[in-house]
């Protein structure tokens, strides 16, 4: 399997920028699932009873969806230009950060949220 389009070679004309940020998007799932499950949860079982906290937690990583949604919208929309422009670096790079910041800062304001509100 050739994977040389995805990961720069020191060529930037290698990159596929939507390819890269679509594996963004599916790690971010993956992570921000896992810190809500192993972070939020924890927290939630002092506001909540019973299967009302499972059900938050299917109602948050489905809210989160339409997010990451918008990041890959964004990168798709992009059809008209050329996928392996360099000039798109710092575009995706922002959009990585902002992704990112959000999937790992949601879940934990989340959880210092329900901390504060519902101390054990």
């Amino acid at each position: 399997m050739d994977t040389s389009s995805n990961f720069p070679t020191g060529d930037a004309e290698q990159v596929d920028w939507a390819a890269r940020i679509s594996d963004n998007i599916a790690w971010s799932l993956l992570v921000t699932t896992a810190l809500i499950i192993f972070i939020t949860m924890p927290r939630m079982k002092y506001a909540f009873d019973g299967i009302t906290v499972y059900f938050l937690l299917v109602v948050m990583v489905g809210a989160f969806i339409p997010v990451l949604r918008f990041f890959e919208h964004r990168w798709d929309s992009r059809s008209g230009h050329d996928p392996h422009d360099p000039s798109l670096r710092g575009a995706f790079r922002r959009d990585q950060v902002g992704l990112w910041l959000m999937t790992i800062g949601v879940p934990l304001l989340l959880a210092a949220g329900f901390g504060i509100a519902f101390p054990h």
